[in-house]
């Protein structure tokens, strides 16, 4: 049913009042919107919000706290730091602030990165699109280096470091794959002037036992994580750290009418660390990497399947939960993903379509999912 069949065509001149309204518009969103806890879905990197954090952005709402202004955010200021001072130590990192997305965080860590005298963005082609544009917001050129046959940067062609700033990701949107972080201190000494970890999709697993995935993040200067991923969290929330404690200064503007300075790219920014906070009390560090670490023991059942079935090939074995595989017979491969709507997504690879799964959705059932494959397959 289309939007416009439920609600009128211009904007109406008496209102329906906010209880007859509020009932209209909730089930709109219950009835059109995507089920990201549904037991088949493994499309993309949204994993369903849990209630706690929920119920804490309305809460938020109802107060409208402004971290721009302390005074307007005496508990929501608090809180963010105090998140902070529990996550900063898993990456290695010392100071840092929340924005409306891993976007936005990568913006602000190349900020600094140019801050700090770097003059140019080198990256892998599969790096996250918010990269090359940062880079173009900030005026700022920037490289695209090949990757070697599994999706990582392939060091042997990043010749131009010298005054980079070099952003490495750890958990490609594409394959979910890391990039070398032990090269980072390689890196500087073929003069890299800033070293920044887009670890939107996989920073998380540094509060898992696959922690040693991402190792030499700490030696990082710059890491973005996005909260919206795999720390559950609703929209318009990421983290991005930094390792020295004075860096965020270059990214730091006064005026008269703040208390503080304001730090990073937004101005006026609402309190996400609230729910964050809220989650990881309610679940703990051990809660949150179990549902993580379920995640990917699910991609990696479905990749044995996969692996073992005549009929598939997958790309190569999921490093972080994502998975790409299409049919034997290439040909069908984009009639199997249109099958798999809400089970799978489309990924390119050399250019290729591949069938692409993302494991974040702790309620995702294999049995579900394997029965909508074995049956797009037949």
């Amino acid at each position: 049913m289309e939007l416009s069949d439920m609600l009128p065509n211009e904007l109406p001149e008496e209102g329906l009042g906010e209880d007859i309204a509020f009932d209209k518009v909730a089930e709109m969103v219950r009835d059109l919107s995507a089920n990201l806890g549904a037991a088949d879905a493994l499309a993309h990197m949204d994993p369903p919000t849990p209630e706690i954090a929920a119920k804490l952005v309305g809460l938020n709402a109802a107060h409208n706290q402004n971290l721009l202004h302390p005074d307007l955010s005496p508990f929501a200021t608090q809180a963010e730091k105090h998140v902070l001072d529990w996550l900063l130590p898993h990456f290695g990192m010392r100071v840092g602030h929340m924005c409306a997305g891993s976007t936005v965080a990568n913006l602000a860590a190349l900020w600094c990165a140019r801050e700090h005298g770097a003059r140019h963005v080198v990256a892998s082609r599969d790096a996250h699109i918010s990269v090359p544009k940062a880079a173009s917001i900030l005026g700022m050129s920037y490289e695209a280096i090949p990757v070697d046959s599994r999706g990582r940067l392939n060091q042997q062609h990043a010749s131009n470091l010298s005054g980079a700033a070099l952003v490495l990701t750890a958990g490609t949107t594409g394959r979910g794959v890391i990039d070398e972080l032990g090269w980072i201190k390689e890196a500087r000494t073929q003069g890299a002037k800033w070293v920044h970890v887009d670890a939107a999709w996989a920073g998380p697993l540094c509060l898992t036992r696959y922690a040693e995935r991402l190792y030499g993040v700490e030696d990082a200067d710059s890491v973005a994580v996005s909260a919206h991923k795999w720390l559950y969290q609703p929209k318009d929330s990421a983290i991005v750290m930094f390792s020295a404690p004075e860096a965020q200064e270059k990214i730091s503007f006064g005026g008269a009418y703040l208390a503080v300075p304001n730090v990073g790219v937004q101005g006026s920014r609402g309190a996400a660390g609230i729910a964050l906070l809220g989650t990881l009390l309610a679940w703990g560090r051990s809660g949150l990497a179990s549902r993580i670490e379920e995640s990917i023991a699910l991609s990696e059942a479905l990749a044995d399947r996969l692996e073992h079935d005549p009929r598939a090939t997958i790309s190569q074995r999921p490093e972080t939960g994502v998975l790409n595989w299409r049919p034997t017979d290439n040909a069908r491969t984009d009639q199997v993903i249109e099958q798999l709507a809400d089970t799978a997504s489309r990924n390119l690879i050399n250019g290729k379509p591949w069938v692409r799964h993302v494991a974040t959705n702790p309620h995702a059932n294999l049995e579900v999912i394997w029965s909508k494959i074995d049956k797009s397959l037949r």
